[in-house]
């Protein structure tokens, strides 16, 4: 991760079916040309996708060409259970991985540790280093602070503690304000977390899915972006138009004042995303 060479990477998630896994490996085609310095796979809730995020990310290493990096959760794992998932991604020569506490299960409001196994991201994170695994580990960071932390102080005390464990980089949750981003890193410059903070961009493409996701993690639409999507959340075409203008220009001044890298919520698709770097690229 350089300023000078910023990496753009890509999130998914595995798909449920047969089906779904055709569709996001034709998406991984068609973004491959981007030449992504990672892609990474999300596991779900519970545990709920542990196989396929293994399948899937052991795939995209072995057969793309492409650098892969899965998503690991302390949630409905024991200690053992974990070490036997990093053992698999090992055996599968996967260098990189995102160590996360995890959200609760669906219908469960708190997180609740599995016996004999973590509350929190920076247990796992030491964890992984005691076992003398050595995977890059990447871990998560949130501009506008954790939905459950008291404070904006709190989260970053936390966040500290968490890359004190062994953390190599850190992804930040999706913003749709730049100001953010800044303010958040030059906090977390101050409480001694230096290492590589990766801006978390996502293409608005949907209207709905874009309130849910930021009743979910806290995020601030800006108020002029809010009262553009109402206009045109009936027309599908001018919101990704808007949602891909946006995000551009977040990006472009993200890069004018050198992240090291940008890492799209893709949601599995890949047009909005392309457009996005494609841009990018030809600026550059």
């Amino acid at each position: 991760m350089n300023p000078s060479n910023p990496c753009f990477s890509f999130e998914f998630f595995p798909p449920k079916t047969d089906e779904g896994t055709a569709n996001l490996l034709r998406t991984l085609e068609d973004l491959a040309p981007l030449e992504p310095g990672f892609v990474s796979v999300t596991y779900g809730a519970g545990g709920s996708t542990r196989d396929r995020t293994i399948e899937l990310v052991t795939r995209i290493k072995q057969t793309t060409g492409i650098e892969a990096m899965a998503h690991l959760t302390c949630v409905g794992h024991t200690r053992e259970e974990l070490h036997d998932v990093l053992q698999k991604l090992k055996e599968a020569k996967v260098e990189n991985v995102l160590p996360l506490r995890g959200d609760p299960p669906q219908g469960q409001k708190e997180f609740v540790p599995t016996p004999g196994g973590f509350r929190y991201a920076s247990e796992l994170v030491n964890f992984v280093r005691e076992e003398d695994f050595t995977f890059c580990l990447g871990g998560a960071c949130y501009p506008e602070g954790h939905v459950e932390t008291a404070s904006r102080d709190d989260d970053l005390r936390h966040l500290k503690a968490k890359v004190d464990a062994g953390l190599d980089f850190l992804i930040t949750q999706l913003f749709f304000d730049n100001a953010f981003y800044f303010d958040f890193v030059e906090r977390a410059r101050r409480a001694g977390i230096n290492v590589p903070i990766v801006p978390g961009i996502m293409p608005i493409t949907n209207y709905e899915q874009v309130q849910r996701f930021t009743r979910l993690c806290g995020a601030t639409v800006p108020m002029r972006l809010g009262l553009q999507l109402e206009r045109v959340k009936d027309q599908p075409e001018s919101l990704v138009q808007l949602g891909v203008a946006h995000a551009t220009v977040q990006c472009m001044e993200l890069l004018a004042r050198g992240v090291p890298g940008i890492h799209f919520y893709t949601l599995n698709k890949s047009p909005a995303t392309r457009m996005i770097v494609s841009a990018l690229r030809a600026r550059s």
